[in-house]
C-alpha cells in the first residue's frame, strides 16, 4: 500500500506525469483552433473538415473515455495510462504528416482513443495514490496545471505555425510523451479498485455501450455538421439524426440491463449532486469550447492578427489558472464549491460580453484585454471546486469512471458545441475566411455561450441538496 504525500519526490513525480498527459490531451483540443485557417487553406478544406478536424477528436474521446476509466480500474491505472500516452504519441505523428484532410481527420479520431485511455487515468492515479490529507491540494494542482497546459496551447502552436508549421502543434508531443513515460515508470505506483463488484472481466467489459455512445454521438454530430454545409433538404441529416437519437436509446436500455456492468454504471446516478454537477459541465464545457472554436478564428481572419498574436492574446487566461487554481480548490474545501461554481460561469458570461466588441478594428487593451480576464478568473473560480466535486460525490472505488463520466460530459459538449454553433448563428463553406459573415456569427455564437454559462450557475443556485465534499476517505488503494 502507498499513499504518496505531495512534499515527496515521488508525490511530484506522480503529478507530474499526470499534469504532462492530460495537458498534452487538453492542448491538442485546443491548440487546433489557432492552426484552423492555416490547415484549412494548406489541405482546401470547407468549414466542415475544419469541424470535424475538431470533432473527430472529441467525438471518439467523448464516446471511449468511460471505457478508459473502467479499464484502469479494472487492469491497473497506470497501465492504461502508459498505455494511451504511447497511442496518443503515434496518432499525433500520423496527423503532423497527414496530406488531406480526410486523412487528418481519421489521424485525429485516432488520437481521441488514446486520450479516452490516458485522460481518465491521469485524475484517477492522483485519486488513488495521495494521502487524503494532500489529495484536494494535489487535484486542484492537476486541474489548475491542466487547465493552464489548456490556455496555454494557443500560444504554443501559434508560435509554431508562424516559426515553422502547423504540422509542429501534433510533433510536440512527441518529446512531451516522452518525460511522461519516464516519469510514470520511476515514480507512479500502480492501483487498481479493490471492490470485487466493480470488477468486470475481461469478457464482460461493455463494448456494446461503447459502440453505442460513439454512434450516437456521431449520428447527431453529423447531422449537425451537415445541416450548416447543405441545409435540411434530403436525406442525410434526418437519418443521421434518427441514427443518433436511437443509438442514444439503446445505449441507455444496455447500461440500464448491465447494472454495475456497465460502461455507465446506473448507480452513479442515484445522487442528485454528481447528475447535477455532470449536467453542469455539458453546459459550462459547451460555452468554453464554443468561445475558443469561434475567438481565435476572428482575431486572425478579422482582426488580422497572426497565428502568435492570437495565442498571446489568451495569456491572461494561463497567468490566472497557474496563480488561482489551487487557491480556488482550497477555498472550495474550506467553504464548500457552490459559491465558486455560481460565481465562476456568471463573471465568464461577463468577459464573452466584453469580448463582443472584437472585429476589424479591434485594440487589444481595450476589446480583447478586459474579456479575457474576466473570463479567465471565472474559469479559475470553477475548474479545481468541479473536478474535486465530482469525485467527492462518488466512493472512491468509482474514481476512474466517475472522473470518465465527467470527461465524457465535457468533451461531449465540447463535439456538440462546436458541430451546433455554426448551424446556428448562420455560418457555413468558407466564410470562415471572410471577415463580415465570420463577425456576425461570431457575435452570435458569443451570446449563445453566454446563455450556456448562466445556466450552468442557475443548476447551482436553485440547487437544495448538499453540495459534495471535495475530498474524502481512501477507498481504492494503490498496489
Amino acid at each position: 500500500m502507498s499513499e504518496l504525500r505531495l512534499s515527496s519526490t515521488a508525490g511530484r513525480g506522480t503529478l507530474l506525469a499526470a499534469v504532462l498527459a492530460s495537458g498534452m490531451a487538453f492542448l491538442d483540443g485546443t491548440v487546433v483552433n489557432v492552426a484552423l485557417p492555416h490547415l484549412g487553406t494548406d489541405l482546401g478544406a470547407t468549414l466542415a473538415g475544419l469541424q470535424w478536424t475538431i470533432s473527430g477528436y472529441t467525438l471518439a474521446l467523448a464516446a471511449l473515455v468511460l471505457l478508459g476509466g473502467a479499464l484502469g480500474d479494472r487492469y491497473g491505472r497506470r497501465r492504461i495510462f502508459v498505455l494511451g500516452v504511447v497511442w496518443f504519441t503515434g496518432a499525433s505523428v500520423l496527423c503532423g504528416f497527414a496530406q488531406s484532410i480526410g486523412v487528418l481527420v481519421a489521424a485525429r479520431v485516432l488520437q481521441g482513443i488514446g486520450a479516452a485511455l490516458l485522460t481518465p487515468g491521469s485524475l484517477a492515479l492522483l485519486q488513488a495514490s495521495f494521502h487524503p490529507q494532500d489529495r484536494a491540494r494535489a487535484i486542484g494542482a492537476w486541474s489548475g496545471l491542466s487547465g493552464v497546459s489548456t490556455a496555454v496551447g494557443p500560444l504554443v502552436g501559434g508560435w509554431l505555425i508562424d516559426t515553422l508549421s502547423w504540422r509542429w502543434i501534433f510533433f510536440l508531443n512527441v518529446p512531451l510523451a516522452a518525460v511522461v513515460l519516464v516519469a510514470a515508470a520511476r515514480w507512479v505506483p500502480e492501483s487498481r479498485s479493490l471492490e470485487p463488484e466493480t470488477s468486470q472481466s475481461p469478457a464482460r467489459f461493455d463494448i456494446a455501450g461503447a459502440v453505442l455512445a460513439a454512434l450516437g454521438l456521431a449520428g447527431v454530430t453529423y447531422a449537425l455538421i451537415d445541416a450548416a454545409e447543405h441545409g435540411f433538404g434530403g436525406w442525410p441529416v434526418p437519418v443521421s439524426t434518427a441514427v443518433g437519437v436511437l443509438a442514444f436509446v439503446a445505449f441507455a436500455l444496455v447500461e440500464r440491463r448491465r447494472g454495475a456492468s456497465a460502461m455507465l454504471p446506473p448507480a452513479l446516478f442515484t445522487q442528485r449532486g454528481f447528475t447535477r454537477l455532470n449536467l453542469y459541465t455539458l453546459v459550462v464545457y459547451a460555452a468554453l469550447s464554443g468561445q475558443v472554436f469561434f475567438l481565435v478564428v476572428q482575431l486572425q481572419v478579422t482582426a488580422d492578427y497572426s497565428a502568435l498574436a492570437a495565442g498571446l492574446a489568451g495569456v491572461p487566461i494561463t497567468v490566472l489558472l497557474l496563480v488561482g487554481s489551487a487557491r480556488a480548490g482550497a477555498l472550495a474545501t474550506r467553504f464548500g464549491p457552490r459559491p465558486l461554481l455560481v460565481a465562476g460561469p456568471t463573471v465568464a458570461a461577463a468577459g464573452l460580453l466584453l469580448l463582443l466588441g472584437v472585429d476589424g478594428h479591434t485594440n487589444y487593451w481595450r476589446d480583447v484585454l478586459p474579456g479575457v480576464v474576466a473570463f479567465g478568473i471565472g474559469l479559475t473560480m470553477l475548474v479545481a471546486p468541479l473536478t474535486a466535486s465530482v469525485l467527492g460525490a462518488v466512493p472512491d472505488r468509482f474514481a476512474g469512471v466517475a472522473s470518465g463520466v465527467n470527461n465524457a460530459a465535457a468533451r461531449a459538449a465540447a463535439l456538440l458545441a462546436v458541430a451546433a454553433l455554426p448551424l446556428l448563428v448562420g455560418l457555413s463553406g468558407a466564410e470562415y475566411a471572410d471577415p463580415e459573415p465570420l463577425t456576425r456569427a461570431y457575435r452570435a455564437a458569443l451570446l449563445w455561450c453566454t446563455g450556456l454559462l448562466l445556466l450552468g450557475a442557475l443548476t447551482e443556485a436553485v440547487a437544495r441538496d448538499k453540495a459534495p465534499p471535495v475530498s474524502h476517505g481512501v477507498g481504492d488503494r494503490p498496489q
